[in-house]
């Protein structure tokens, strides 16, 4: 069943908003503006909710500045952190993709595509260069498709609708071993992965290898062995891109599944940056103060691991305070952990958390 609400009028636009429910206690939302983009037109709406969001400044820049535009306060609780795998052994995998043993590269988050350069920044060499034009490479969303475009790969395989592994699995091809290609495929993942990707690939007829690319720690990791990298287009300060590179459509976007395509030849330039706004920082311990004090209206789990940080170390959270999922499966894991989930993101994106933010925040001040 869907259901259409909204119809927010204001000077920023027009605010249209979808609720899909999902469970008793959740929406699913998303909201569309057809003159302006979706992180302006909820001004009115989420003026003044101070909103915490579980990620380090490094990285929650995008989604802080989307609040901010929005008229919300973001507060930044960075809850989780990571740190580099064991680097031989992601190296020995990395050395069989340049040798080409690898017939699909699967990026399967952000993060790994900085534990990637890492790696090859300490080796004198790109990911660029490391993956052979036979090897496809595929991902799990457009924010991903976009960052690795500015890394300069081209990624040939990713789901628009259920950003997700479960999305990227149901688009997956099956093995077809009449070509005489490799059946291998390449997983460098968290140590925390869920077996999704690796179940779903393997029941298709591949072969997928999983090397831990990087650790998912308790914030803030060891500075001897933490993330770094820092991704083409992005500020390390604001951790948000800086501009998107244009590419042709993708195969999931166009509902089938394209041949292995020779990477596109064109050179990707960030053309400077956007925003150099500052936002509060709070301690996990600081935060449950705030939140048990009623001076935080809204926690916006960022993944499954941080919504397992947020249970040990803030929980319970009471009900004045609205909790917002990334996506599905942070979802399940919220509720796994007894915590009642506002509203879900429709995709993990800033624009997705914001229609969720105001379709929850409608939904409480109507009960």
């Amino acid at each position: 069943m869907t259901e259409s609400g909204g119809g927010r009028s204001s000077e920023a636009g027009i605010f249209s908003a979808t609720i899909r429910p999902t469970a008793a206690d959740g929406l699913s939302a998303s909201f569309t503006s057809p003159t302006k983009t979706p992180a302006t037109p909820a001004v009115g709406l989420l003026s003044g909710l101070r909103v915490a969001v579980t990620r380090s400044a490094d990285r929650a820049g995008a989604m802080a500045d989307a609040l901010a535009a929005a008229g919300a306060e973001p507060v930044l609780v960075p809850v989780i952190d990571f740190e580099v795998g064991e680097q031989k052994v992601l190296g020995k995998s990395l050395q069989r993709l340049a040798a080409g043993e690898y017939r699909w590269l699967v990026i399967s988050s952000i993060t790994t595509v900085r534990a990637l350069k890492q790696w090859c920044e300490a080796a004198g060499t790109s990911l660029e260069a490391l993956i052979p034009a036979a090897t496809s490479v595929a991902t799990i969303g457009p924010t991903s498709v976009a960052v690795l475009a500015a890394e300069g790969i081209h990624a040939e395989l990713a789901p628009v609708d259920q950003q997700s592994a479960a999305g990227l699995v149901a688009l997956w091809p099956d093995f077809d071993s009449s070509d005489g290609g490799s059946p291998r495929v390449l997983l460098p993942q968290s140590n925390l992965a869920e077996p999704t990707l690796v179940e779903g690939i393997a029941a298709r007829g591949w072969t997928p290898e999983v090397v831990t690319a990087y650790r998912t720690v308790d914030y803030p990791a060891d500075p001897a062995s933490r993330l770094t990298a820092t991704l083409a287009g992005r500020s390390p300060e604001r951790g948000r891109l800086d501009s998107l590179p244009s590419r042709e459509p993708m195969a999931s976007e166009r509902g089938w599944i394209s041949e292995v395509a020779q990477r596109p030849k064109k050179s990707y330039c960030p053309r400077g940056a956007i925003g150099s706004r500052a936002y509060p920082l709070l301690t996990p311990a600081e935060a449950a103060g705030e939140i048990a004090a009623g001076a935080i209206n809204a926690v916006v789990l960022a993944s499954g691991s941080a919504a397992r940080r947020v249970a040990a170390t803030m929980a319970p959270l009471p009900a004045n305070c609205l909790v917002i999922a990334i996506g599905q499966p942070t979802r399940a894991e919220a509720q796994r952990l007894g915590m009642v989930v506002a509203a879900t993101a429709e995709h993990p994106t800033p624009e997705g958390i914001l229609a969720a933010l105001a379709l929850a925040h409608t939904n409480f001040l109507t009960q």
